[in-house]
């Protein structure tokens, strides 16, 4: 097959509420994080896997709310601290050491003068921090979780990946994908980029064979492909 050069163009991405799918999987956190009134002093931190959409609950609570937003690996020790209001802090659990008295004056400023909406992909108890009155305020964190994707979200994600890029898989290909593919966010994500590049280098669809093909490479063969009896369309 001819190839040709492949870009990474900037993509559309999704982060409002109508792109927010829901399921079982992540219905508590949606509810949680949208009753900020009801966080136990003001602070709320929701974890899950990669990919999972904690970023789209950070960004839909920051545009329903207002709040400045940070991610944590981009956090210095002479970043302005807030004095009130609200501060969404996402990937906590990269935090880098030298940030660390920052959160904690940040976090003491907002406790009873604002809210502390927070991301990672553990929980409190398990990220690697050494100044001690910092852990011990995260570990009394309220948390909540987004679960493993279920089926119906995972067929989301999936969906939802594609759009932003632009992109329309055949239905063959979606329920192929849906059947083999592992059960994670982070592979929905990688298959959707590597179907994306392929499709471009290639010069064909996204249909049945190219799915395949791609799996194939990021995931081996599955064992049950023999009895697939999909057709392309």
């Amino acid at each position: 097959m001819a190839e040709q050069l492949v870009f990474d163009w900037p993509r559309r991405i999704g982060l409002g509420r109508d792109d927010f799918f829901v399921t079982d999987a992540n219905h508590a956190a949606l509810a949680m994080v949208s009753a900020p009134d009801a966080w136990p002093n003001g602070k709320l931190c929701v974890t899950g896997p990669k990919g999972c959409g904690k970023t789209h609950l950070a960004r839909l609570f920051q545009q329903e709310n207002g709040g400045r937003l940070r991610v944590a690996a981009q956090i210095e020790p002479e970043t302005p601290l807030p004095e009130s209001g609200i501060l969404i802090v996402e990937d906590v659990d990269q935090l880098p050491k030298d940030a660390e008295e920052w959160l904690f004056h940040a976090h003491n400023r907002l406790i009873g003068n604002g809210l502390l909406l927070m991301t990672a992909q553990s929980a409190p108890s398990r990220w690697d921090i050494t100044l001690p009155d910092l852990k011990s305020r995260m570990e009394g964190t309220a948390l909540i979780s987004i679960d493993p994707p279920d089926d119906q979200l995972l067929a989301a994600v999936l969906m939802k990946q594609f759009s932003d890029r632009q992109l329309s898989p055949a239905p063959s290909a979606m329920k192929y994908l849906l059947r083999h593919m592992e059960r994670s966010f982070d592979m929905a994500r990688r298959i959707v980029l590597a179907l994306d590049r392929a499709a471009l280098t290639f010069r064909q669809p996204i249909n049945l064979p190219l799915a395949r093909a791609v799996l194939i490479v990021l995931q081996g063969r599955p064992q049950d492909e023999e009895d697939d009896t999909l057709v392309d369309g």
